[in-house]
């Protein structure tokens, strides 16, 4: 699959369907237009643990990007990467320290809460594993500063969308495939049909829970 060439190589990127952390870079690379070819890493067959790909993410994980040369691992190093690469408005990414410095909180609550929360509850179901109830904790006490967050503003970290909206979005557009309802917080589902009606805005394939 690919969004509007922006170069004769496009990016490759090593992904699977249903990964929310695949979906962020996947939907960044489309609202940027940014060409890309995905490869498939079937993580239910443990793809992501051949010593092939261990070569590209020494963490096995997806996703991993590969664009002029370099790879980069890590759905927020990543955005990071594409932001700084292909935005030349600096929009996503804003240029002011402040600005930035609000951004990558919520980048660090995406790599912390989000994923110790909505994500691996999701990841649990998912693959039929025991439920931890620390997920929901988890889940709760982050989906409430969200909703706190966005009493006085649209977007997480700025005045427009930026990378910290598009790594928040999936898994806690999400959450209800992890068990969560986003019944008692309006404003995050308000966020989310404002990140959706973003242009080219793709989704990420439902799960089967």
């Amino acid at each position: 699959m690919s969004a509007t060439p922006a170069s004769s190589s496009p990016i490759v990127l090593y992904g699977f369907p249903l990964s929310g952390h695949v979906h962020r870079v996947r939907l960044f690379l489309t609202l940027l237009g940014v060409a890309y070819d995905e490869v498939i890493i079937d993580l239910t067959k443990g793809a992501h643990q051949t010593p092939e790909f261990r070569a590209r993410n020494v963490f096995g994980q997806v996703p991993v990007i590969e664009d002029r040369g370099a790879t980069i691992a890590d759905s927020n190093a990543i955005l990071v990467y594409l932001a700084l690469t292909y935005d030349k408005a600096r929009s996503w990414l804003p240029q002011d320290a402040v600005a930035q410095a609000q951004v990558q909180r919520w980048l660090s609550a995406a790599a912390g809460a989000l994923n110790f929360g909505p994500a691996a509850a999701r990841v649990n179901v998912l693959f039929g594993r025991p439920q931890n109830p620390d997920c929901a904790v988890i889940a709760d006490r982050l989906f409430a500063s969200m909703e706190a967050h966005l009493k006085d503003r649209i977007w997480l970290a700025a005045d427009h969308a930026t990378i910290a909206d598009l790594a928040l979005y999936t898994y806690t557009a999400h959450a209800g495939e992890g068990g969560f309802s986003l019944e008692a917080y309006p404003l995050i589902k308000q966020w989310i049909e404002r990140v959706e009606a973003l242009p080219r805005f793709i989704g990420m394939v439902r799960s089967p829970a």
